[in-house]
């Protein structure tokens, strides 16, 4: 369970983080690029992190087990992929649409704030917090989404 809370909460983070990055300046849009980079970086960080986390944890000579554990951790990591689909979804569907960018950007990085806000709710939530305790929680997530949104307009 925890692991695919962190998980998620870090695959939306690195989802807004990237929509803002990819934001062209003076070149074509291009969504079904932005959607591809954010998959490849998706799947590029989840093995990194997996593969980090099997290599601080392993110990040395459990043979074809160490195998299996490193196949256990980087499985682990699927979250982190997951959390990124709402961003893809919402490139590709603004490809096929014909969306301009900056809307499409702006939503992009509110929706992955309210996820940000549902992630830290529930989580919160799951571990025994109440519900005050869990929104506050909550909002605290969103606002990693928003300080995300305000450096990309302060940046751009």
């Amino acid at each position: 369970m925890r692991s695919w809370l962190s998980g998620g909460v870090y695959g939306t983070v690195l989802a807004s983080a990237l929509l803002a990055a990819l934001q062209s300046e003076g070149t074509p849009y291009t969504p079904y690029y932005d959607a591809a980079w954010v998959m490849v970086t998706a799947g590029t960080a989840a093995l990194a992190h997996g593969y980090a986390h099997h290599m601080a944890s392993h110990r040395p000579g459990s043979g074809l087990h160490r195998w299996r554990q490193l196949g256990w951790a980087l499985a682990d990591e699927w979250p982190v992929v997951v959390a990124c689909w709402p961003t893809v979804a919402l490139l590709v569907t603004a490809g096929a649409m014909g969306w301009p960018e900056k809307n499409v950007t702006c939503a992009g990085l509110m929706l992955n704030a309210a996820l940000l806000f549902g992630w830290g709710t529930f989580a919160a939530l799951r571990v025994g917090y109440r519900r005050g305790a869990a929104v506050l929680i909550g909002v605290a997530d969103a606002a990693i989404g928003v300080v995300i949104a305000v450096a990309n307009a302060v940046i751009k």
